[in-house]
């Protein structure tokens, strides 16, 4: 076993106590639900048998819901639920169902929202307590084990709750009820009254735009105070209205966000500068201390962000970003098998953080004396440290252009200098107790991390990264598809299971269409093609005219939550759209348009006046107004020498910053007249797309066609005129200072 994997094991089994017997949860794959198979709680997860359990027993349940990374979920799971008397009142009165919010967002999401509803917030964990038929009727998150801070002990909760159950039940089932029926109501469609026409416009686009910089903070980046987020979506939309039309000063404004946010989180404790990836977010204002759990959907998204601030400003630093993050996804979160798992707990060896701050005296142990005054003169280290115990979380103490210009260096000089010091740090890290890694793998997240690599290899033509994209799709094509054809949601311990969501559906269309915008194997587009299908068979509430995030075969629940809002991750919805988006372009389906436009129309005075909550969607709406550039690029299947002109197509095509411009990557076989493509649609989905139709090879050579609403320009196979042509269609009309 190797030493990950070994300290994963003990992770695991962390909670095992001399002779204690394991609960259901032991058969659980999901790493979170195993950290709880030794408590002396009789867990169940959610299943048939734990429902059955509470209404035949007419015991409340008691729902128990968090994630492997979560300390404070390790906090009152070490605190409460390894406590033989508190687990002893847990079993006596209640139903004791634990779930992972990473595997059942369905239940986290309608619970949540009950949370906060009975107590004004939410967050993990989260102590939700149901009646027999799954109604809340109290709920929290953490809970210390005695009266603290304004909040009950535990155990006096317990007690208090199983006494009003047994004496005051008709009250409780008459309250769980209304609530239920407020929750019914806030799933349904929001409508705006103050919307007298359609908001699908470039207005909305720069009114939000407006609100957001409202909310910039100038000297940081980012938005508002702490805790601090990066908000990768409000950045990708600034840099959308960038390059789009609007309001110059707007523009400039917009400018000075992209380049202070991506510049001080990268400058930030929130980057790990030894060993790549972001963590989740910051504890301050100025990004210095995170909370130190690293996610997988955080760095497929910062990644994607900052791949494009690198396209639009030409900063090498961000590049530099993207490239460490890539780095540590492939080091640390990518299984044998080509998947991703999850994500890094934010604690090791009982502390949080442990594994990645340094003292003044390791630092001095372990390097030269002229590389720790370098390390010390770049992060600023000192005695006392920036953090708990004297320990330093390092970050660039000043811009990287006063650094540069204080050290006499080069930019390129400066990391060259630095990057045998970081290996040394590295391996020494390395002997340290590793925080926990969650092993489940979740099609989604995974979707996520996919289309951040091909957007890497596009970028900066790294083939590793197309390869690991490729591979990661596969293997959800083989693992995390079920006979029917449907996806499913996570997989562990080798085996796959749960209902894919929207998201699972939405964020996979999407990470197959980047593939096919890189490679020319026809399975990719006609499987993105395929999977949108069902997100309209599966997803589409007719009774409400939009999308519903479970699928219509999906257990029944207290109400049907959907997929709207862009949070920490995109919603379903918004994704779905430009998926529709991309899709009628290519193949001109116009039922696919029609379906996004109504999409919008639902929710765009929304997204104009919560542009924080709807930033994902206003960048399809942007996509939607844009009327980008359709690109195809034909070349010669299975032919080396031109397979490589054509690779220099692809990545030209890409070397500038066109966001809403859609790629396809065709083919013809030798003596052939239609491009397998072509074929494969029209045999399997019936498509006749006119941008695939009748295109030929110009004197047997790769070929670039470039249409905009189905009227083509002359076809290119010539480099310069490519390069000329991507110049022009990357064009802004503001200053950005790299």
């Amino acid at each position: 076993m190797s030493k990950h994997n070994a300290q994963d094991d003990k992770q695991v089994h962390s909670h095992k106590t001399e002779g204690a017997r394991a609960n259901r949860l032991i058969d659980e794959s999901s790493t979170y639900l195993k950290q709880h198979a030794y408590n002396p709680v009789d867990w169940y997860p959610w299943s048939a048998e734990a429902l059955q359990e509470s209404r035949q027993t007419n015991k409340p349940i008691l729902l128990s819901i968090g994630y492997s990374a979560c300390h404070w979920c390790h906090v009152m799971a070490h605190e409460s639920f390894e406590n033989d008397a508190t687990a002893e009142l847990m079993n006596k009165y209640f139903v004791n169902i634990k779930v992972d919010r990473e595997e059942r967002t369905d239940l986290d999401e309608i619970y949540m929202k009950a949370v906060q509803m009975m107590t004004g917030h939410g967050g993990w964990p989260m102590t939700v307590f149901l009646t027999p038929d799954l109604k809340p009727f109290f709920g929290g998150t953490y809970f210390p084990p005695t009266d603290r801070h304004g909040m009950p002990g535990f155990p006096k909760l317990l007690k208090a709750l199983a006494k009003a159950w047994e004496e005051q039940r008709e009250d409780i089932v008459s309250n769980s009820e209304e609530l239920t029926q407020h929750l019914i109501s806030m799933e349904r469609l929001p409508r705006d009254p103050d919307a007298s026409e359609s908001a699908i416009n470039p207005e909305t686009i720069e009114n939000a735009v407006e609100k957001l910089l409202k909310t910039f903070d100038s000297k940081w980046g980012g938005f508002g105070g702490a805790p601090k987020f990066p908000h990768s979506f409000s950045l990708n939309l600034a840099m959308r209205y960038i390059k789009g039309g609007g309001d110059r000063g707007t523009k400039e404004n917009c400018v000075e966000l992209v380049r202070t946010s991506l510049d001080r989180m990268a400058d930030g404790g929130i980057h790990d500068q030894i060993g790549g990836g972001f963590a989740r977010y910051s504890t301050d204002r100025e990004w210095l201390v995170p909370h130190f759990e690293k996610m997988l959907y955080d760095n497929a998204l910062l990644a994607v962000t900052y791949i494009d601030g690198y396209l639009l400003f030409g900063r090498d630093y961000w590049k530099r970003a993207a490239e460490k993050i890539f780095e540590f996804v492939l080091a640390e979160l990518r299984t044998k098998d080509g998947a991703f798992y999850s994500s890094l707990d934010a604690d090791s060896d009982g502390e949080e953080g442990k594994f990645y701050v340094w003292t003044e005296k390791e630092l001095k142990e372990i390097l030269t004396p002229t590389d720790f005054a370098f390390v010390r003169d770049l992060f600023a280290v000192t005695e006392h440290g920036n953090f708990e115990h004297g320990t330093n979380v390092l970050h660039l103490h000043k811009p990287l252009e006063e650094i540069l210009a204080n050290k006499n260096l080069k930019e390129s000089e400066l990391w060259m200098k630095f990057e045998g010091i970081r290996q040394i740090l590295l391996r020494e890290r390395e002997q340290r107790v590793r925080p926990g890694r969650d092993e489940k793998v979740l099609t989604s997240w995974n979707s996520l991390m996919i289309t951040a690599f091909v957007n890497g290899y596009r970028a900066f033509g790294e083939d590793l990264y197309l390869e690991a994209a490729k591979e990661a799709a596969n293997f959800i094509l083989r693992e995390l598809v079920s006979d029917e054809g449907k996806l499913l949601r996570t997989w562990g311990d080798g085996k796959a299971k749960l209902n894919g969501y929207l998201d699972d559906y939405a964020y996979f269309t999407e990470a197959l269409l980047e593939i096919a915008s890189v490679d020319d194997d026809p399975h990719w587009f006609v499987d993105a093609c395929r999977f949108a299908e069902a997100i309209i068979s599966e997803f589409w509430d007719k009774d409400e005219d939009t999308l519903c995030y479970i699928s219509k075969d999906h257990e029944q629940l207290i109400s049907k939550p959907r997929s709207f809002y862009d949070g920490a991750i995109p919603s379903g919805t918004s994704v779905s759209i430009f998926c529709f988006l991309r899709i009628g372009k290519l193949t001109n389906d116009k039922g696919y348009l029609e379906l996004a436009e109504k999409l919008l129309d639902q929710y765009a005075s929304f997204a104009g006046k919560y542009p924080d909550q709807f930033s994902n969607l206003l960048c399809a709406m942007d996509f939607f107004l844009a009327n980008g550039p359709e690109i195809v690029c034909l070349e010669r299947a299975n032919d080396e020498f031109y397979r490589d002109i054509a690779r220099e197509h692809v990545l030209t095509i890409n070397e500038r910053y066109i966001p809403n411009k859609v790629v396809l990557i065709d083919s013809i076989m030798e003596g052939e007249k239609t491009s397998r493509l072509a074929r494969e649609l029209k045999d399997k989905l019936e498509v006749e797309s006119p941008l695939l139709q009748g295109r030929g090879l110009i004197e047997g050579q790769p070929t670039i066609y470039i249409c905009r609403d189905f009227a083509c320009e002359r076809p290119i196979f010539d480099m310069i005129a490519l390069k000329e042509k991507i110049k022009e269609l990357a064009a802004v009309d503001v200053t950005l200072k790299a």
